[in-house]
């Protein structure tokens, strides 16, 4: 056997580890790979077989091939080359070119320099130019108007509307823009712009003064309705003070005119229209005067409302406006008012009250007229005050609706002192009658004709004051005048016959005057001053009739002497021994004394009781009668009480008993029996 054939251990080991790292290789490598991949692929399109002599031709065709593809490339490459060549060549033309440009720009240059520095100057004064003219029409746009914005400021033949008002906003805009102009160094172009702004605001102001005051004269004054467009105009209109003040006097003495010519109308009732052909004239109820009177306070009053709410969505709704118009108009124009004037707050309220007044101002003349010949042509007291208090009512009720300081309340303040003085005037006439009539006392002693007279005229009066709605608080001191007028003087002719008469008649005559008074007043609850002065001078002579009865009573039981006798003293020994010696205490003539006690005593209270038969009220003369008897008890009981005391200090004595008379022997009666008898 050939030792070659056979593999040796040291031949088998190289082979098995080169197969082994082969084996490890290709179980190692990742057919993920991408050129793997392309590599298989390529093997796969060549239809490869995996043979020996297949894989010898396929290491010697892929030589081959990348041999081939380098070929290509270098032969691609040399085109780009000779390409490439002829690039630089004409790179070098353009150099050349480039360069003799360059030459040629360079003794332009040269050539032109001087132009171009002319040219930079020129653009750069072209540009101040561009800029100034710029600034130039951003000035004229700003502080100039149109003409069709100066023609509808300016011009009578423009209306004043929309225009006009954004026109003038415009201006007074470029008024008071021209405050900045003047803050610069150069100040001509300021005050020519604003010299020229202040001539047409004034002529534009003017304009709208002439067209508020023509829409015055074309409005229709019975149904006044304003306009949006003139209240607009009122409140630019507002900023001149003097034009605006102008203008609503205007329209006052407009509504005064048609006010008055309607207030006579309805008088008369000689309408201009058929509107209010229907309404009765007022002079038809001259006969009565209450109401010829309440009627013509009536038309003013619903003329005064009529008017203020007409003119409140001016002044009210818009009174902001106005018054900040009035403020700025005030403030730039300070010389219109006096020196020292602080800047009056423009109030919308008083502006309108003002307004109102001057409307009513010759109403008010034709309704003094009236009233005051009604006053002076009637000759009763009691329509006087009537009318005085219808006319005090309205005063109030205009009071509340145009303020304190109305015109108004100025003629009805007049007619009410008018009405007034009317009524002083026929009740001291009245008063002069009664005092020429003044005859005596009635014989039943009862409140006198003439005093129930003029209570019942009191009574009609505060009846008809109570219809007034005069406040709580000044009721008493409004009534006064009625008591001084119309019951004083009948008091005090009372008071002269009462002067007339003897105890107790004038006491009693009186009262009864003053309980007539009383009744008459507590009906009403503003009487309680007159009638708390009433009660006061009743208790006067109440308590002089009970001292009357006292005395009446003394003197009928004889006590008086007695009582007269015993007040200077006291119950000491002394003044006892001294009261026991009096004469009128001695046993016989204290005899007589009980004696006329007891006559007294049976028919004491009716006779007491008949002296106050013609005082008014049973329980009057029941509690004067019964004070009176309680103060005779009282003296009863001091002369018992002496008595007893004089018999007690002569007990005590050591005397002869039996000379002396205990003066309680004859002097029997008590004070107990005293009260029985006389209650």
């Amino acid at each position: 056997m050939d030792s070659t054939s056979i593999p040796t251990p040291g031949d088998v080991a190289p082979r098995q580890s080169a197969l082994s790292n082969k084996i490890t290789h290709v179980l190692s490598t990742s057919y993920a790979d991408l050129d793997i991949r392309d590599a298989l692929d390529i093997l796969d399109r060549r239809r490869f077989q995996n043979t020996s002599e297949a894989r010898r031709q396929l290491r010697l065709d892929v030589q081959k091939e990348v041999i081939d593809c380098n070929g290509e490339i270098i032969k691609e490459f040399g085109q780009v080359a000779e390409q490439l060549r002829g690039i630089g060549i004409v790179i070098s033309r353009l150099n050349a070119v480039y360069e003799g440009m360059q030459k040629h720009v360079a003794a332009a240059q040269r050539e032109t320099g001087s132009v171009v520095k002319e040219t930079n100057l020129l653009l750069s004064q072209k540009q101040d130019v561009d800029k100034k003219q710029r600034l130039l029409e951003l000035i004229t746009a700003h502080f100039s108007l149109p003409p069709e914005d100066f023609d509808a400021l300016t011009s009578i033949t423009e209306r004043v509307d929309d225009q006009f008002f954004k026109a003038l906003n415009k201006l007074k805009r470029i008024h008071e823009d021209c405050q900045l102009l003047l803050g610069s160094e150069n100040q001509t172009l300021g005050l020519d712009i604003m010299e020229q702004s202040s001539s047409t605001l004034n002529k534009a102001f003017e304009k709208l003064y002439r067209w508020v005051q023509w829409e015055f004269k074309a409005l229709n004054l019975e149904n006044m309705q304003i306009s949006s467009t003139i209240r607009r105009a009122l409140r630019v209109l507002a900023e001149r003070p003097t034009l605006f003040e102008s203008c609503l006097g205007f329209l006052a003495k407009s509504r005064e005119q048609m006010l008055s010519e309607a207030f006579l109308a309805a008088l008369t009732g000689s309408f201009q229209s058929d509107e209010r052909s229907h309404s009765k004239p007022i002079e038809l109820s001259a006969h009565d005067p209450m109401r010829y009177v309440g009627d013509m306070l009536a038309w003013t009053h619903s003329a005064t409302v009529s008017e203020r709410e007409a003119l409140e969505v001016l002044f009210i709704s818009d009174g902001g406006e106005l018054a900040r118009g009035i403020q700025a108009g005030l403030e730039s124009d300070p010389w219109s008012r006096s020196a020292g004037d602080d800047v009056q707050k423009f109030d919308g309220v008083r502006a309108l009250n003002d307004l109102v007044n001057r409307s009513l101002f010759g109403v008010g003349g034709i309704l003094r007229q009236r009233v005051e010949q009604v006053i002076s042509s009637h000759d009763e007291s009691t329509l006087a005050y009537r009318i005085a208090n219808l006319i005090n009512f309205y005063r109030s009720t205009f009071e509340k609706l145009l303020g304190k300081e109305a015109t108004i309340l100025g003629v009805l303040g007049a007619l009410h002192k008018s009405a007034l003085r009317q009524f002083r005037i026929l009740m001291r006439e009245r008063t002069m009658e009664i005092q020429a009539d003044l005859r005596q006392a009635p014989a039943d002693l009862n409140a006198p004709r003439f005093l129930m007279e003029a209570l019942e005229q009191v009574q009609d009066l505060m009846k008809s004051y109570e219809t007034s709605y005069s406040p709580a608080s000044s009721q008493e001191a409004d009534t006064e005048i009625i008591f001084k007028e119309a019951l004083d003087p009948s008091m005090e002719s009372c008071d002269s016959m009462h002067a007339d008469l003897e105890e107790p008649s004038d006491g009693i005559f009186l009262l009864n005057c003053l309980i007539a008074v009383r009744n008459a007043l507590t009906a009403f609850s503003f009487t309680t001053a007159r009638v708390s002065k009433v009660d006061r001078r009743s208790h006067e002579l109440v308590q002089k009739l009970i001292d009357h009865q006292h005395a009446f009573f003394l003197h009928t039981s004889g006590l008086h002497p007695l009582v007269v006798a015993l007040a200077p003293f006291l119950e000491k020994a002394d003044d006892l021994e001294a009261m026991a010696a009096l004469p009128l205490l001695q046993p016989h003539a204290l005899t007589r004394t009980s004696q006329t006690l007891d006559e007294f005593l049976s028919t004491a209270v009716l006779d007491a009781t008949e002296n106050l038969k013609l005082l008014q009220g049973s329980k009057l003369v029941h509690d004067i009668t019964e004070e009176a008897t309680s103060r005779f008890c009282k003296d009863f009981e001091f002369i018992e009480g002496r008595i007893l005391a004089i018999d007690e200090h002569h007990s005590t004595e050591e005397e002869d008993e039996d000379s002396r008379v205990p003066l309680r022997s004859v002097f029997p009666r008590t004070s107990e029996e005293i009260r029985v008898l006389l209650s």
